[in-house]
């Protein structure tokens, strides 16, 4: 699954899932862009990188705004000059709570980082990926998105909107040799579990039959594959890395 050479693009990378997965992609060979809200998560994981050997430049970002997307798809093209891979991590769980207790501000918050904010970081580097006939995008839905998660509504509803762009989006670009993926993680031990409540959480690890929470590098080997020429023939696809609870 080697990608030496490629450039990569990762949202929120500064910690979790996301600085796993940088991790990863940089082992296999790529250099990368470090997108997060938080900048010092970002300078940190960047340097992490780079002891590796490898380049990673550190970009302040809120995938939510269409304005600081597009700022970093410029920064990393002038600090790399190309972007092969796309992995869309950023997102944030909401308040676990019932229908009834949820406002309409929860809802638009969740939405605006985790659906709308796939679309805005596609569609700013799909028209270089077109240019240069190349490009891996792999989304990180949930598999909340497939299933539902009881007191994750906004949540589970964004994750399931990811899985569906994909779909959509690798069928518009096949010709161009662009693949686009989703991987849908169950419980991932990761900082984003802090803001749920354990009853939600014991919840969704009851219903995985490995009986256990999977870890940040155990998702990021399903992306390297995802993002490398091995999965040449593998596009519209949902992988689940799950432990076993997917059900479809």
């Amino acid at each position: 699954m080697d990608i030496t050479g490629k450039i990569a693009i990762v949202t929120g990378a500064g910690q979790g899932i996301g600085k796993a997965i940088s991790l990863r992609l940089a082992n296999a060979g790529a250099d990368v862009a470090i997108l997060d809200l938080n900048l010092q998560s970002a300078e940190t994981a960047a340097r992490d990188i780079e002891t590796i050997g490898r380049q990673a430049i550190p970009i302040q970002t809120d995938v939510s705004k269409s304005k600081d997307v597009d700022a970093a798809v410029r920064s990393t093209l002038a600090e790399f000059g190309r972007i092969d891979i796309l992995v869309n991590n950023a997102g944030i769980a909401g308040r676990t709570l019932p229908l009834t207790d949820l406002h309409e501000s929860d809802w638009d918050e969740v939405i605006a980082v985790n659906l709308s904010g796939v679309f805005l970081c596609c569609k700013a580097v799909i028209g270089t990926m077109i240019a240069q006939d190349y490009g891996r995008i792999v989304n990180i839905a949930s598999i909340a998105g497939k299933e539902g998660n009881p007191t994750m509504i906004p949540y589970s509803v964004s994750k399931a909107g990811v899985i569906c762009l994909t779909k959509a989006l690798a069928k518009e670009v096949t010709e161009y040799n662009i693949r686009v993926n989703a991987v849908s993680p169950a419980v991932i031990e990761t900082p984003i579990m802090d803001g749920m409540a354990q009853s939600t959480i014991d919840y969704m690890v009851s219903k995985i039959p490995l009986g256990r929470i999977g870890k940040p590098e155990e998702v990021a080997a399903v992306v390297n594959f995802l993002a490398s020429d091995e999965a040449s023939f593998v596009t519209g696809q949902c992988y689940d890395v799950s432990g076993g609870r997917a059900t479809y």
